[in-house]
This record gives C-alpha cells, sequence and structure tokens, in this order.
C-alpha cells in the first residue's frame, strides 16, 4: 500500500539533492506491456532498484533523492499499468508473478550482474518476491513500511483504522456504493474497477482522502481533481491497486512470510515507522521474524511516508552499510 504525499513532517525533503536520469527507456515486456525505465546517479557505482509502492503508484523524481548518487547506480522503474508504463491502467496480465519476471529482465537488459533490492509498502512485498526468486541476483534488500498483502491489512486500512477518524471514515465509506452485506473494501473495489466512470473517480477521492488521513495523522481535506489529466492517472492508479488488492496482491500474508524464510543468504534490513497508521509495526516485527538473520529499526517519529526526516535518515544509514560491505 501507498499513502498519499501527506506526510507527519509538514515540509519533508529528500535527503540528496535534484538529479536528472542518465538513461530513460521503455523495455517491452510481452503481453502488450512495455515498463518505463530510468537510471541515474553513478553509472559505476553500487546497482540499487527501486520498487514502489502502491500497487499502482508509480516512481516518482523524489525518489531519485533517497540515495547517494555518488555512490549508488539507482535504477527506478514503472511497474505494469503504472504511470508511464503502457498501457496505463492496465490490468490483465498484470500480477506479482508478471513484475518478478520483469524486475529480473530489466536486470539483464541493463547488463547488472547483482543489486541492492529496495522497496517500501506495497515495494517491500515485492522485493520479498522478487529475493525469493532470485537470491543470486540479490546484494541485499532494504524493506520499509511492510504491507504482508493479507486480510489482515485490508481489515485494518478499510476497516479496523476508521476508529481512530470516525468522520473521515463514514464519508469514505459512503463513497463505495453497493450492499453493505459486502465490506467497504468488495464495495470499493467494486466501483474502481467498474464502468461507470463518475462512480469510480469519487471512490478515488475520498480513498485518497483516507489515504491522506492515515499518512498525515489528522484528518485530510477532500481532494478536487485539477484536470482530467490528473483523475484519469489517479484512475489509471487506483484501477491497479484495486486488481491487486482484491486478489491480495496474488500473494497473501501467509505466502509472503514462506516466501520470506527463504531469505537466509539475502541480507536484509527492516524499516518500520512507529507512527505508521497505513501499515501497522507488527507487520515489520513478524517479516523480522520471519527471515533469517534480518535487522529490524522502528524508526520514531516517522510514519508511513520515506520523505519524513527520521525516516530518509534511516534509509540512508542502512544504504551506506550496504555500501561499506556489499555481500
Amino acid at each position: 500500500m501507498q499513502a498519499a504525499d501527506t506526510p507527519l513532517d509538514p515540509a519533508p525533503s529528500p535527503p540528496y539533492p535534484a538529479i536528472e536520469p542518465w538513461q530513460r527507456g521503455w523495455l517491452p515486456v510481452g503481453e502488450g506491456h512495455s515498463i518505463y525505465f530510468e537510471q541515474c546517479g553513478n553509472p559505476y557505482g553500487l546497482p540499487l532498484v527501486v520498487l514502489h509502492g502502491g500497487p499502482g503508484s508509480g516512481c516518482s523524481p523524489r525518489m531519485r533523492q533517497l540515495f547517494d548518487p555518488a555512490r549508488f547506480h539507482i535504477v527506478l522503474f514503472d511497474q505494469r499499468g503504472c504511470e508511464r508504463s503502457t498501457p496505463r491502467g492496465e490490468c490483465a496480465h498484470n500480477t506479482t508473478a508478471d513484475l518478478v519476471a520483469d524486475i529480473e529482465r530489466l536486470r539483464r537488459h541493463l547488463g547488472v550482474e547483482r543489486w541492492l533490492v529496495t522497496g517500501g509498502s506495497w515495494g517491500a512485498a515485492l522485493a520479498v518476491a522478487y529475493a525469493a526468486a532470485h537470491r543470486e541476483a540479490c546484494l541485499g534488500a532494504i524493506l520499509r513500511g511492510i504491507f504482508l498483502t493479507g486480510p489482515a491489512d485490508l481489515e485494518w486500512f478499510f476497516g479496523g483504522a476508521g476508529g481512530l477518524f470516525p468522520q473521515t471514515w463514514q464519508e469514505f465509506d459512503r463513497a463505495a456504493p453497493g450492499d453493505r452485506q459486502r465490506t467497504l473494501a468488495d464495495c470499493l473495489f467494486s466501483a474502481v474497477l467498474g464502468d461507470d466512470a463518475m462512480v469510480a473517480a469519487e471512490a478515488v477521492r475520498h480513498w485518497v482522502q483516507w489515504e491522506a488521513t492515515l499518512d498525515g495523522g489528522s484528518p485530510a481535506p477532500l481532494p478536487e481533481f485539477a484536470d482530467a489529466g490528473t483523475r484519469d492517472a489517479l484512475l489509471a492508479k487506483y484501477r491497479v491497486q484495486a486488481h491487486y488488492l482484491r486478489h491480495h496482491c496474488f500473494l497473501g500474508e501467509t505466502r509472503l512470510l514462506e516466501l520470506a524464510a527463504t531469505l537466509g543468504s539475502v541480507p536484509v534490513t527492516i524499516l518500520h515507522g512507529e507512527k505508521d497508521l497505513v501499515c501497522r509495526a507488527d507487520n515489520a516485527r513478524r517479516l523480522h521474524r520471519a527471515v533469517p538473520g534480518s535487522r529490524l529499526r522502528i524508526v520514531a517519529d516517522a510514519g508511513h511516508n520515506p520523505f519524513v526526516a527520521s525516516m530518509h535518515q534511516a534509509l540512508v544509514d542502512a544504504a551506506a552499510q550496504f555500501h561499506a560491505d556489499p555481500a
């Protein structure tokens, strides 16, 4: 899961200056999909791939600034159906197994022998799935804001957390039409994946508001679409997210932890914000127990957003450890 860009820190800033990629491109990956990718930082540095959250969110320019561009060869890409990848919002032939294959295809396309895999929220779950399938290609993994992809995560986000901000949650609940014998999540996914664009757009507005509320720790305003392009981009993002969440990201908690247990040969650092209301800190503790030899850091004064000062410093520290002692 990926929170909206409304962090605890009122003026967050990435730890490194803004940079531009030295290469951009699209890689055809089959079934009509092409994934956008970019490379930045030091082409001779330690290779590092960033897996974005969501599912459905795509990479942002600020993600280039999370890691030292003098030390790291930074690779970012938009997963199938996300942002600049085409076709945008496409859910056919779009599963976790497809994404794992895409990551490996991209590594080989770029001529990278081994890389450090990083990801937050959904990106952390995807990193576990990739590392379990391709341990020989991984120098290590930095996992942040752990989302375990199972029913408990969805029940918390779409239900249990409602007790923290009841008025905002009630508005969210009303925005997803449907038989109330079904869960809010089920009604929401049907609305977003349905054929009525107006119903989908209203559901997405409230979904964005709810994410921002949990991420910021206080009720967030209901957003307005600036223009048709903004609306269409958000509809595409949440269409992919609804598709994945409806299927528990084609993993589920039990399977994800089983995969995590196979990572004993991969150095793993787990970071989680103490104040994270999107994904609860117990997720990180459970993952830590599952991964042999993993390191866990619960980050004070941080929530789900990576750009809060204490969290981005934790990311910098974790990356520096891997750079100093790559596997």
